[in-house]
């Protein structure tokens, strides 16, 4: 990856409906060339994708919630029905496996208070294998969706 390379990728990041023709013109490659690189670091899996950024409070989702999960057993089969079960609910975004304890962070966003309660009786308390659950509030979005530094 050089620094061309680089540059599209902060363009992509930046603004992911770029035509290439724009692209091109933003980095300084002609068309053709620009192409290729697009597709080479699509194929190779730098980029991984591209999707629209959306407002989770224009969506109703007001709550956010930061749960952590500390799991009885660490084996492999405990992990891996507890990582296929957090699959399965949609209102968990992003699920980060930890070093240490806890286990996992998981983020989690629902309408409110009480749609939150809901999910974490009915749904979170009941992942497998899990011996603890600790949740904290998000007060604020400081930062969300940072790029990458390229």
């Amino acid at each position: 990856m050089d620094k061309i390379d680089r540059k599209i990728l902060a363009e992509l990041q930046a603004d992911g409906r770029l035509s290439v023709t724009e692209l091109a013109e933003r980095v300084g490659l002609s068309l053709s060339p620009c192409h290729r690189r697009v597709r080479a670091l699509e194929e190779s899996g730098v980029i991984q994708g591209y999707r629209a950024q959306l407002d989770p409070g224009a969506l109703g989702l007001n709550f956010s919630a930061m749960v952590f999960a500390t799991l009885r057993m660490g084996d492999r089969q405990a992990v891996a029905a507890f990582e296929a079960a957090v699959v399965e609910i949609p209102q968990i975004v992003e699920a980060q496996r930890l070093f240490g304890e806890p286990d996992y962070l998981l983020h989690v966003v629902t309408r409110d208070l009480p749609a939150f309660q809901q999910l974490y009786d009915e749904r979170l308390s009941a992942l497998p294998n899990v011996q603890r659950l600790t949740s904290t509030l998000v007060m604020k979005r400081v930062i969300q969706d940072r790029f990458l530094p390229l």
